[in-house]
């Protein structure tokens, strides 16, 4: 049996000298990791493992948050009605919420409005606008749009018409047509060598609202107990972890902790989350039941559950997203295993760089899940498509390291009627009898800018380690790391020769259960989607990751088995 992955041991570097105080309290493990992440020196560990809110930067130096705030203000102080535009996933959620707190704080009385996938698709649209101003009871004076509206710019131009004034707080990139003729674009993305590129919509609201504080302080108004909410962004949004987003990732996940946010309690009790929950429990538990809900066409439910304080109310929503989430589910199986037959019949992993496929009975809200499955599956750059009865498609795509699907959407522009979004997840629309034509181009742009060696799967092991080493007060200080996620990952590791001390387990949902033993020491791992996988004859060489553990009232080091291969010498 060989793995699927080349595994790439990073070299075993010295690591950097971080001090008398840091190199005594830090284990060898971790400063070879904080090494290996280009952090080599004190102050920069420092700030790294123990990230300050008074090192966030002053929110003024975002492009034109000077004007969104003036424009705000002005609309405070002569009682203006000012709608919030959202979007229907976690990040635009989370932005509406937020928000909506920091302009009820300032004294307006903002109304919220988010899309209906199936009706009114992602972003400003016409319809979507059409049906705001009603939701509104009268003709907004100011909308403010939150994670969309960057690309908007016929959109934008129709709301001036109607003599709606704009402001757009977003991250995602710009159009070809340029900048929307809004009051205000506070976009990082549309500045030049702007540090904040890495921001979600909610971490961009999270600035307007510091900026707004700076300008106008509230004596009984604390920011900081909306953490939780850019936290859930950031991490669903899958922006990166890194600086100013690390800060408040770190920060907001102690909120979330404490159970601050009514509805975030509610959803945490609902999915059995009992312990301190981290980026991992935001992505596989809190992201995926907020998404459900605009995935399933029913986002006001997941916008509810952020904005409630009522407990009994927090509860029956959470419940409701639960239902959302087992319908996804559902929905999401079906498609994959449709698109799993298309490809044993039209695809070859050999030769076709790329996935293409969609479908008239496809729910357009799961099609992004199984384009994220397939990509893994494969590791090709995917889009997966849901095709309405008239054969317009809309697409959601997801990409490997090295292809940019933003840059593959403008290289095949002419066989889609829209697109864009970022460099690994992006949405397109197309008429079906272009599929094929976009197919061949797509697999013609990566071709043509992708080497060989970077469509090759890679597993990325940080260090090789005993399973001796694998205790508690290793984890005390490798849990300063975290937040894990995009551009800060979850660090690999690899255990060399390792037996099995049992028979593996096949436990519910096609896991294994291992009992592993390398010399004198024994753990259990957990193998996650490995009932499928042939297992080599031991002795092994293992690829895992550790968290922490608790079960019935016992702590222990958590393994989770990424990758095995039969070992090899050393």
């Amino acid at each position: 049996m060989s793995t699927k992955f080349s595994w790439e041991l990073h070299p075993t570097d010295t690591p950097a000298d971080f001090g008398a105080e840091l190199n005594e309290q830090l284990p060898l493990l971790v400063r070879k990791i904080l090494t290996q992440r280009g952090i080599r020196d004190p102050e920069r560990a420092e700030q790294f493992l123990r990230p300050r809110l008074a090192d966030l930067g002053d929110p003024f130096k975002m492009r034109e948050m000077d004007a969104a705030v003036e424009r705000i203000f002005r609309a405070a102080d002569h009682g203006e009605l000012i709608c919030i535009y959202g979007d229907y996933d976690v990040d635009g959620v989370s932005s509406v919420t937020l928000l909506h707190t920091i302009l009820t704080a300032y004294g307006l009385q903002p109304t919220c409005f988010i899309p209906v996938r199936t009706r009114e698709g992602y972003g400003l649209s016409r319809e979507g606008i059409r049906r705001a101003i009603n939701e509104c009871g009268g003709k907004p004076q100011l909308i403010i749009t939150v994670d969309c509206g960057t690309s908007s710019v016929d959109e934008v131009a129709y709301l001036n018409e109607l003599g709606i004034d704009v402001i757009i707080l977003d991250h995602h990139e710009s159009s070809t047509r340029g900048r929307p003729p809004a009051i205000a674009v506070v976009n990082a993305k549309l500045e030049e060598q702007s540090p904040l590129t890495y921001l979600c919509s909610a971490g961009v609201v999270f600035k307007l609202a510091h900026a707004m504080l700076k300008r106008r302080r509230l004596a009984d108004f604390d920011l900081r107990e909306y953490l939780d909410i850019v936290a859930i962004a950031t991490v669903a949004d899958i922006v990166p972890l890194v600086n100013e987003n690390r800060l408040l990732t770190r920060h907001g996940l102690r909120v979330l902790a404490r159970g601050a946010n009514t509805g975030l309690k509610a959803l945490n009790e609902v999915t059995g989350l009992r312990n301190t929950p981290n980026a991992s429990h935001v992505s596989f538990r809190i992201g995926p039941r907020l998404n459900a809900a605009g995935r399933m066409d029913s986002p006001a439910d997941a916008l509810e559950l952020l904005m409630t304080h009522d407990a009994d109310r927090a509860l029956h929503l959470a419940h409701c997203l639960e239902a959302h989430n087992r319908a996804r589910q559902q929905e999401e199986e079906k498609i994959r295993a449709e698109a799993t037959r298309m490809l044993e019949e039209n695809f070859s992993p050999a030769t076709d760089r790329v996935i293409v496929l969609g479908s008239r009975t496809w729910h357009p809200g799961v099609v992004g899940i199984v384009a994220s499955l397939l990509m893994r599956r494969y590791h090709k750059p995917t889009f997966i498509i849901s095709l309405d009865e008239t054969g317009l498609g809309k697409g959601s795509g997801r990409s490997i390291p090295g292809v940019s699907l933003v840059q593959a959407i403008h290289a095949c522009a002419d066989t889609l009627v829209s697109g864009g979004g970022h460099d690994m997840a992006a949405g397109l629309v197309i008429r079906e009898e272009m599929i094929d034509s976009f197919r061949a181009a797509f697999d013609a742009y990566v071709r043509d800018n992708t080497s060989e060696d970077q469509l090759k799967p890679r597993l990325h092991v940080d260090a090789e380690v005993s399973l001796a080493e694998l205790n508690l007060e290793l984890l005390d200080s490798y849990e300063l790391l975290e937040p894990f996620g995009n551009s800060n990952p979850q660090p690999v590791f690899m255990s060399r020769n390792v037996m099995l001390s049992d028979a593996p387990r096949h436990l519910q949902g096609n896991h294994l259960k291992l009992c592993l033993r390398q010399g004198c020491h024994e753990c259990d791992a957990m193998y996650f989607n490995g009932g499928s996988v042939h297992l080599p004859d031991p002795p092994w060489d293992i690829a895992f990751t550790i968290d922490r553990n608790y079960w019935r009232g016992r702590t222990t080091v958590s393994v989770s088995i990424q990758d095995i291969r039969p070992a090899l010498p050393h």
